[in-house]
């Protein structure tokens, strides 16, 4: 018999409360008991970034941490990333603008790994963006929208324009 545990976190702003399996990782509890759809398990080990979201703003691989240790932090899915009026975060709406994404598998986890990035070096390069999603993998786009739109969403987060 698996033995479980009662845990309160917040996600996306909001306090969730539910009954987790001690050895249920992250991805699984936002995924199967929260209903949040959005991070995708791809290797399951660590390796492949789609499941990366933010756990009390850095950027954690959702498969290798267990639910019971985001008890009392904060947590930020692909769901919490637009404002409460639905207007997209200016990640978002970078890579639609500059097709960051085709079939958007590795997307919420990229753009966790980038929301962590641009908040420590709002002013990269296209060299350090690319070394930054060194633990994304992203087998559609060959990254060079993806950088062009990160490139973009720098501009905008530090108030340039387009």
């Amino acid at each position: 018999m698996s033995e479980s545990r009662h845990i309160a976190l917040h996600v996306n702003g909001e306090r969730r409360e539910a009954e987790t399996p001690v050895r249920q990782h992250l991805a699984d509890f936002l995924r199967g008991t929260l209903g949040l759809t959005g991070t995708h398990l791809g290797c399951e080990h660590g390796v492949c970034g789609a499941c990366t979201v933010l756990v009390d703003g850095r950027a954690v691989r959702a498969c290798l941490m267990l639910a019971v240790q985001a008890a009392g932090r904060a947590v930020t899915t692909i769901e919490g990333l637009a404002a409460a009026d639905g207007t997209l975060h200016p990640l978002q709406q970078a890579f639609c603008d500059h097709h960051g994404l085709q079939c958007g598998f590795c997307t919420p986890g990229i753009l966790a790994t980038l929301v962590e990035y641009l908040a420590e070096n709002p002013d990269p390069g296209a060299e350090d963006l690319r070394i930054a999603l060194s633990g994304n993998i992203c087998r559609c786009t060959g990254y060079d929208s993806i950088v062009a739109a990160a490139l973009a969403a720098a501009r905008a987060l530090r108030g340039e324009a387009a």
